[in-house]
């Protein structure tokens, strides 16, 4: 499988997670989620995969976030999910796709684990080397 990332060009932390893809040598299929967000129903895949909550893939400082209350810990899971639906800013960047499964790759260096050959070292954008230790 080809990986999949979710990107916005405009996060520093999707933009190092997509050169470290490619410095692996794997071109990724990309999507930039604002233009085009995933389905409800892949949405809720996706989680899954992830194991996480939709509150814990909000991206809560967005003004929006507190705007439609959901900071409000009463919200539930699946307004969570409607709402990041409706407005793609909520959700939290970049989630990548491999087949060694999905993650919310924050920080960039997460993505070494879902990478066949991963880079031993990668120098972000700011200048930071971050290595990725081979088992």
């Amino acid at each position: 499988m080809k990986p999949l990332i979710f990107h916005n060009p405009n996060c520093g932390t999707s933009r190092n997670t997509l050169a470290i893809i490619k410095a692996s040598g794997q071109e990724p299929e990309v999507v930039e989620y604002l233009k085009t967000p995933p389905t409800r129903d892949y949405l809720v895949e996706l989680l899954a995969k992830m194991n996480l909550s939709p509150r814990e893939l909000l991206r809560s400082k967005e003004p929006i976030c507190k705007e439609l209350g959901l900071d409000n810990a009463s919200v539930s899971d699946d307004q969570l999910i409607d709402a990041m639906i409706a407005h793609p800013i909520l959700i939290n960047r970049p989630i990548v796709v491999t087949d060694k499964g999905a993650a919310l790759c924050r920080p960039s260096e997460r993505v070494f684990g879902l990478l066949d050959t991963p880079v031993s070292s990668f120098i972000k954008e700011d200048g930071e080397v971050i290595h990725h230790a081979q088992p």
